[in-house]
């Protein structure tokens, strides 16, 4: 739908299409049968016991009676992006290209919208490859204040994801992330240092996806209750199922730790 040939600015056909820059249809990355059918199982688990490592996996897999070995396995476990929880080790030793921004959110008392917003990158199956999903949620109120699907995981994308969501709802004060290069290159982070009012950037601790439990919920919900359900063919179907997801998720689906309210009540502070 994109057309790269002609003079106008793809932004700019985006707005003509509808569609924000971040959900440009994307070719799925393609996978054998198998490994796409043991991606699926694997995603599915880490929601079940996002505790076990390769070795469990592999084991774990073995046990269902599929015939892998360690290194595939963890290749797999590459791609869909599984962080095994462990205990937190220290993580003080700073990479001097991409230096660990302080977990902030430790104890915080949030309770406005846009005190912090979170952020973060999943992978999504399909029936003849797979994507990633990147959003944005409002920690407060679990609002999306935006998302985006990718065949390949950027510093680009990721900041394009976020500096739309500040284009529309203002920014925030605090954005929360993993340690993850996308989030920690300076193509993602000047985007926040560089404002006439910086916005503070946290990291999780190494191996702590429960620091950004939020994020992590919303991912369970897009899979059990949008993609498991279905199975999308294309990037077109699957950013459109999302698109119906997202507008469900944040203007209809009730939740409990809001009252029974729905995020976009609850963001607009509708009584």
């Amino acid at each position: 739908m994109i057309d790269k040939g002609i003079n106008i600015s793809q932004c700019r056909q985006c707005e003509l299409l509808r569609i924000h820059r971040s959900g440009l249809y994307y070719a799925p990355v393609p996978e054998s049968e198998q490994n796409l059918h043991l991606m699926r199982l694997i995603d599915e688990q880490y929601y079940k016991t996002p505790f076990y490592g390769i070795r469990r996996i592999t084991a774990w897999l073995r046990n269902l009676g599929h015939k892998v070995n360690r290194k595939r396995i963890k290749r797999l476990m590459e791609l869909i992006g599984w962080q095994t929880i462990y205990r937190k080790r220290n993580t003080s030793k700073k990479d001097k290209q991409n230096p660990v921004y302080p977990y902030l959110l430790k104890d915080l008392v949030i309770d406005h919208p846009n005190q912090v917003w979170a952020t973060d990158i999943t992978y999504v199956p399909m029936r003849r490859g797979f994507m990633y999903l990147c959003a944005v949620i409002d920690v407060h109120t679990r609002f999306v204040v935006n998302w985006g699907i990718s065949n390949t995981m950027t510093s680009t994308w990721c900041r394009q994801i976020v500096e739309e969501a500040i284009e529309t709802y203002g920014q925030p004060e605090i954005i929360n992330s993993d340690q993850g290069s996308q989030f920690s290159g300076f193509e993602y982070t000047s985007l926040m240092t560089e404002r006439e009012k910086p916005i503070a950037i946290s990291m999780d601790g190494k191996g702590r996806a429960i620091d950004n439990i939020f994020i992590e919920r919303l991912w369970k919900s897009v899979k059990y209750e949008c993609v498991y359900l279905n199975a999308f063919e294309d990037g077109v179907q699957l950013y459109e199922g999302l698109q119906k997801y997202f507008q469900f998720y944040n203007t209809e689906r009730l939740h409990q730790s809001l009252d029974y309210k729905t995020p976009e009540r609850v963001y607009k502070n509708v009584a």
